[in-house]
């Protein structure tokens, strides 16, 4: 898929900085009234279109001219899509159009449902929480909470899916890192993505070896050595990737992200502890409200198409601007808000349509688990740092705490 992402254009550039801890860029606020899809500068310099509103973003996500094969848009300026820069990996199915992405999808799908992660993975959250809280409890009053719970449990749910050794944790994640930090130059992040792919290359070549049957990645592998299998061993290591880099990820940005707002809302911090029947709308609501894929998801269209008005060519990229969505007011009430009485059906934080995020049933499961568990354990849990001295990652994939100092 080639789109025509042109620089060099006279266009504005797509907000990025945030003035406030928790609130996407304030010039969102204005384009959702008066320019709701417009053409703007990515941060790499090539241009194309920006939705901000609601119903608009979901179009676009849900429309079948739009193509999930699309170029980058948040990596640095500069970093316009080269001619012969070849991926260090191979996505699969979240760059597959229907037919394709169906077919991939449902290799992992069941895995990921609601009543699987019920059944097979929420008493094992159940217990390495437990376990991180009895850890936390028994160390120093102060500490980090990124380290001492909001990474170390998605790591350990992810490598328990998908058949990791967790002693290999603090290699993935500063690849992961590495990967992800668009603050560093291409040639950086793909090392990151090279380590991965190596190891997960290892792994698989070590699985095959002892037949061993631990998890999705030996499920994989047993798919492809089946007579009826249809992925190569390039998609093998390419889906355990992804799953291995995004599913601990992106977790555990949002579990330091959902702490520091309730850490920063004591109302809210409240009505989660004393309503523990609120615990599954406080989290989509902690969802909306944080929004944590911070330059959100591309879509290329195939042929033109009209959005909110607009005339977009065949090839050109279009951006929903995820954060900006999920705050549109004509959608939720008090948008900047958050109210975990509110009454809300949907939202954008994992997308939207049959490329929603696969994992958001175990996030789901992990935040319901640790964030009420964290606060009734430690009441009185408090920053142990001025909020304005809060390192954020601002420029990685994922908004996120890079460290968070407690005191319980």
């Amino acid at each position: 898929m080639t789109s025509r992402t042109h620089t060099g254009e006279a266009l504005p550039a797509m907000p990025v900085i945030r003035t406030s801890l928790l609130d996407p860029p304030a010039e969102y606020t204005a384009l959702r009234e008066d320019q709701p899809i417009l053409k703007v500068r990515f941060p790499n310099g090539t241009s194309g279109w920006l939705v901000t509103r609601f119903d608009e973003g979901s179009e676009v996500f849900g429309h079948p001219k739009m193509s999930a094969r699309r170029p980058r848009h948040d990596t640095p300026e500069g970093e316009a899509a080269e001619a012969g820069h070849d991926a260090p990996f191979n996505p699969t199915f979240v760059m597959m159009d229907e037919p394709d992405h169906g077919q991939y999808r449902r290799l992992l799908s069941g895995r990921f449902t609601p009543k699987s992660v019920a059944r097979n993975l929420q008493p094992y959250i159940d217990r390495i929480v437990d376990e991180h809280l009895d850890a936390i409890e028994a160390g120093p009053a102060t500490f980090d909470l990124i380290q001492a719970l909001a990474l170390p449990i998605p790591c350990l749910v992810i490598c328990e899916l998908l058949g990791v050794p967790y002693a290999d944790r603090d290699g993935f994640h500063e690849a992961t890192e590495q990967l992800m930090d668009m603050s560093r130059p291409r040639a950086e992040r793909d090392a990151g993505a090279h380590w991965l792919v190596d190891y997960i290359t290892k792994l698989v070549a070590e699985k095959r070896r002892t037949k061993v049957q631990d998890g999705i990645l030996s499920e994989l592998i047993g798919h492809a050595d089946s007579d009826d299998g249809f992925l190569t061993d390039d998609e093998v290591i390419g889906m355990g990737v992804l799953l291995l880099f995004a599913g601990h990820d992106t977790t555990a940005s949002m579990l330091g992200l959902s702490s520091l707002t309730l850490l920063t809302h004591p109302e809210q911090r409240l009505d989660l502890v004393e309503h523990p029947e609120k615990t599954g709308p406080a989290v989509e609501e902690l969802l909306r409200y944080l929004t944590i894929v911070q330059f959100g998801l591309g879509r290329v269209a195939l042929e033109e198409v009209e959005i909110a008005g607009q005339t977009i060519a065949a090839g050109d990229l279009v951006v929903v601007a995820m954060p900006a969505a999920n705050r549109d007011p004509r959608i939720f009430t008090d948008p900047d808000i958050p109210d975990f009485d509110r009454k809300m059906t949907r939202h954008l934080a994992f997308g939207y349509g049959v490329h929603q995020c696969l994992g958001q049933n175990i996030a789901r499961a992990e935040l319901k688990t640790v964030l009420p568990r964290l606060f009734n354990r430690f009441p009185g849990l408090r920053l142990a740092v001025p909020v304005d001295e809060i390192p954020m990652d601002v420029l990685g994939t994922n908004y996120a705490v890079k460290q968070l100092m407690v005191t319980r």
